[in-house]
């Protein structure tokens, strides 16, 4: 037999070929959409800082989720934006059971019943800290945080939440909250836990759109150092043992490594959060000519999907599923 060229190339020669053999495939079921929420009726307020992304008032915000169910979209991720003169240093706003969230919670659940609501469980959005555990003398606390948590969820629950989702990095949450709900009755209610959450420089836009910066130090004591990926392993196994449903890697794309890594080693399924600064990066470079927007948009969700991620919390959700739909 002769020598002969070992020829990868035929299975690209054409979109039906390339179609056949692809490996990792997108689809709006993936996909979580974040969402800001504010007070009024009619709003529609841009996020400077993300260039596509608004904040909702409750009734323009149902018509959104109905449009993003349409295409496809299975669930959707509520963050607040509460009034300054709301937040203390207790979280107390988080817990009104007529407050910005639940109300929002209530009537996603009687419009869209389909779509799982999923809520952020932590305090920074209440706090008049701006962190996301109770601070005392500068330090935040770890353990007088827990009940401050649990009682959050419990309200989330009780207006209808699909699936709390603790952001806030303190040690031995998911335990407390999964046992506080059990306690209420919520045993269906699920916990999509942010498990390996780092520290990361990333956040800023968002900030910006929750008006929740840290009004003083940062959350290096709690959220976790770039430079670990061991600790995000560690991390992820005790939120499973202690009763999380999902667990969840964020920032998403400069940590694709532990997110495969966190895919290998999980016993549940793994969520990752492009969050708001790879959002904004995007969006900004596309704005001046430096990459086709569309094209960076699919493949840096996609690189996400490849990694491993099962879901995929992303800014780019409803533009991202009507593009799959075509």
């Amino acid at each position: 037999m002769e020598d002969y060229i070992i020829r990868p190339r035929r299975n690209r020669k054409s979109p039906a070929i390339r179609a056949l053999i692809r490996e990792t495939r997108l689809h709006p079921e993936n996909l979580i959409w974040p969402l800001f929420v504010v007070e009024g009726e009619g709003q529609r307020i841009p996020v400077t800082s993300m260039p596509g992304v608004d904040r909702f008032s409750i009734d323009v915000l149902v018509q959104e989720v109905k449009e993003a169910h349409a295409l496809g979209i299975p669930a959707v991720a509520l963050f607040p934006v509460i009034a300054e003169k709301l937040k203390d240093r207790v979280a107390t706003e988080s817990t009104n059971p007529d407050g910005l969230l639940q109300r929002c919670i209530k009537a996603l659940k009687e419009t869209v019943p389909e779509v799982a609501v999923i809520c952020d469980v932590a305090m920074d959005p209440y706090s008049s800290d701006g962190h996301d555990g109770l601070v005392e003398k500068g330090e935040i606390l770890n353990d007088p945080t827990l009940p401050i948590l649990a009682e959050m969820a419990i309200a989330q629950a009780k207006a209808g939440a699909d699936m709390v989702a603790p952001s806030d990095m303190m040690d031995g949450r998911v335990d407390y909250i999964r046992t506080r709900l059990d306690e209420e009755g919520f045993q269906d209610v699920g916990i999509l836990a942010y498990s390996a959450k780092y520290a990361s420089a990333f956040y800023g836009p968002f900030r910006d759109a929750l008006d929740s910066a840290p009004k003083s130090g940062d959350k290096k004591t709690y959220q976790m150092d770039p430079a670990n990926t061991k600790e995000a392993i560690r991390e992820i196994t005790l939120d499973i043992d202690e009763g999380a449903d999902m667990v969840m890697v964020k920032p998403a794309g400069p940590y694709l490594d532990v997110l495969y890594r966190v895919k290998e080693a999980s016993e549940v399924p793994v969520a990752a959060y492009q969050v708001s600064g790879e959002y904004a990066m995007i969006q900004a470079a596309a704005q001046n000519g430096w990459l086709d927007q569309e094209a960076s948009m699919m493949e840096s969700v996609l690189a996400i999907k490849r990694a491993g991620a099962d879901m995929i919390l992303t800014y780019f959700a409803k533009e991202l599923a009507a593009r799959l739909q075509n």
